[in-house]
């Protein structure tokens, strides 16, 4: 293994042009909220050449010094994102970093389209009556379906074109060739894993995710002829594309279902949370799938994105000559937190031990009230999410007694503390002494309710983070995001899958 290196940058701060050009050869680095660039690296090619259609297209490439032409050597093809170039992909990643230490080599094509890749063929059409009813919220007016004859797309003869001379030049192992692109290459990308991912090991995306009319009919059956493919979909929380929060929700929904339904994977996935990373990993008995989402960041692709992808999936795949997706050890095991737990309001499962896990109630959305005035006036002084002491108790291991009315409960924790809650109270007793809790303890259906967050926070010394009604809490720091929020509410909430889910089974 190789050595990975941070070169230092000169700051450009002050300069906000989508892709300033004076970096390209020197050392500047441009950092923004989805987007952080590293110095331009210097073993970067620039190459140019015919490689379809009798148009010159240009592209650049990385080799690692560690490349050994006597040995197989893995591809990633990395494609830009709109109005991007080659460089400027090899700039916003760590792909080049990532194939220092790992030894393999790296791609970064230029879109031939005035940097636009022909996802759609360069333009919209304008035809509302090509539109795929049903499927097209958030859509820009007159998306095409995906075309029938993708193979004349200009770009796509390119990319193949392309691999195929990486494979003339380099010793590249063909059973672990990848791709990974940015927004509209993320587009491309999946135009490619759709219709020839049978080339690849694995596919990545950063940013919006594919319009549902590209991967669906429209009576929603599935359009693919590529076949399984180890899948990362990167889904920034600020994303906003589409724009509209349930919009979006629903296309990146459907878009985990599709590759969840060609990859045949467990609908149940190990979930991870580590500061601002938020990780699902699926399961597939063809293919395995991982879902991204980074707390607070807006549409792009994070600095280490292509280091986790790399990490988490490509290093730990590879397509056997069968056609078959295999396994191989990853440089970092794909597993769920150690101890975590999750509610949210209405539902009575809870997310514990990367499972669906039953409580005795739902979950409850609790207002701690603060009344003051002769007139009766009132103001919210806190929200908290309610649920039973039976169920914490399960979560953290410690003993639960109640009275024989339920009005009145003990608890031993598992490191000895007593504790007694009362209904209607807002202190509890601690070892004999008197602790006020977040808010009052609730009777509900024979047991007593108290704060998720007061009991994980004070008496345990957890960290919890809250993100659309979801409560999430682990022994080690987590920062619950918006995307992440959504697909464990359908885990708790039981629509993981729509109810018309079975129809969507055949494939085009």
């Amino acid at each position: 293994m190789g050595e990975m290196f941070l070169r230092p940058g000169t700051p450009d701060d002050d300069n906000r042009e989508y892709l300033p050009e004076k970096i390209k050869g020197s050392d500047i680095v441009v950092n923004e909220n989805g987007n952080n660039s590293q110095p331009y690296p210097p073993l970067l090619k620039e190459c140019h050449g015919v490689i379809a259609d009798e148009l010159e297209d240009e592209w650049y490439v990385y080799v690692p010094e560690s490349y050994d032409p006597t040995k197989k050597t893995p591809l990633v093809v990395s494609l830009h994102g709109g109005m991007m170039t080659g460089w400027g992909q090899a700039i916003y990643t760590s792909w080049t970093l990532a194939a220092d230490r790992d030894g393999f080599i790296v791609l970064f094509p230029n879109a031939n389209y005035q940097r636009f890749w022909q996802v759609q063929w360069g333009t919209w059409e304008m035809d509302p009556e090509i539109r795929t009813p049903g499927s097209m919220e958030g859509e820009p007016p007159g998306v095409k379906a995906c075309p029938e004859n993708v193979e004349d797309n200009h770009d796509i003869k390119m990319i193949l074109g392309l691999i195929d001379l990486m494979k003339q030049t380099y010793n590249i192992d063909e059973g672990r060739i990848f791709m990974q692109g940015m927004s509209m290459g993320n587009m491309m990308t999946g135009l490619f894993a759709r219709n020839f991912g049978h080339l690849l090991a694995g596919a990545a995306g950063s940013g919006a995710a594919a319009f549902l009319s590209l991967v669906f009919t429209k009576d929603g059956k599935i359009i693919n002829r590529g076949g399984p493919l180890a899948i990362w979909q990167s889904r920034p929380e600020k994303n906003d594309i589409p724009p509209g929060r349930d919009i979006e929700k629903k296309v990146h929904k459907y878009n985990r279902l599709y590759w969840m339904r060609i990859n045949q994977c467990d609908p149940i996935p190990q979930i991870s949370i580590q500061g601002e990373n938020n990780l699902a990993f699926y399961t597939g008995k063809k293919a395995d799938m991982v879902y991204y989402d980074i707390k607070n960041r807006d549409h792009g692709q994070t600095f280490d994105d292509a280091v986790l992808v790399w990490d988490y999936l490509f290093s730990g795949v590879r397509r056997e000559s069968d056609g078959t997706i295999v396994r191989i050890q990853p440089a970092r095991e794909r597993k769920g937190d150690a101890f975590a737990f999750a509610i949210t309001t209405g539902s009575d499962k809870m997310w514990f031990h990367n499972s669906v896990q039953e409580m005795s109630g739902p979950t409850l959305l609790w207002n701690k009230m603060k009344y003051h005035g002769l007139d009766g006036g009132q103001k919210i002084r806190g929200q908290y999410h309610m649920m039973p002491l039976s169920a914490l108790a399960k979560v953290f291991d410690a003993r639960l007694d109640y009275s024989e009315h339920h009005l009145v409960a003990r608890m031993r924790l598992s490191d000895g503390r007593a504790i007694q809650f009362a209904r209607g109270s807002i202190g509890c007793v601690i070892d004999n002494s008197l602790v006020q809790m977040y808010c009052e303890a609730l009777d509900r259906s024979g047991e007593l309710y108290v704060s998720a967050e007061w009991f994980a926070e004070y008496l345990c010394g957890m960290h919890v983070s809250e993100c659309e009604d979801v409560v999430y809490v682990t022994d080690h720091a987590n920062k619950l995001s918006a995307n992440m929020a959504d697909l464990i509410k359908d885990l708790l909430m039981g629509t993981i899958v729509p109810d018309h889910y079975e129809q969507m089974l055949e494939e085009k």
